[in-house]
């Protein structure tokens, strides 16, 4: 098994260092993986859609990118499988209907996913397919937020 640190640059290099708030910070990365043999763990997936998704220059989709929400549909056809094949499933996949308490917020879609244990989470993180289908993810939402909860 590959140590944390060379973990954390293959984690990095392939997501970046949270700068767009789309993806964990090195902090979020190391700590994810110092803790991987935690038990369940669950996490709450905040997303808000971009009207028209934004691909980079060089992606096949650069000139044709779709609605924010096609491209997320695009991710969920590669993520979903490839959460299930770590052993995670969904709790919650639903749209955001409005704050009960605290702040006002503005989200358009909600989802809840577990998992066995932080291995699975980062099993994941590092699957390839899911690597290469990420991009989707981003190009999909113009802002996201995850909380990561234990058992």
């Amino acid at each position: 098994m590959k140590n944390i640190e060379t973990r954390l640059a293959v984690l990095i290099n392939v997501y970046g260092e949270g700068a767009d708030e789309g993806t964990p910070t090195k902090a979020q990365w190391r700590h994810l993986l110092e803790t991987e043999s935690a038990g369940k763990t669950t996490l709450i997936n905040f997303f808000k859609m971009r009207d028209t998704a934004e691909y980079p220059g060089t992606s096949i989709y650069a000139q044709n990118p779709g609605t924010g929400e096609q491209a997320f549909m695009r991710y969920a056809e590669v993520s979903v499988p490839t959460l299930e094949k770590v052993g995670g499933n969904f709790l919650l996949h639903g749209p955001f209907d409005g704050m009960f308490t605290g702040d006002a917020e503005d989200w358009d879609v909600i989802v809840v996913g577990t998992y066995p244990n932080r291995g699975a989470v980062l099993a994941l993180f590092e699957n390839a397919d899911y690597q290469s289908a990420f991009v989707h993810r981003s190009a999909a939402c113009s802002r996201q937020k995850v909380f990561i909860c234990g058992a």
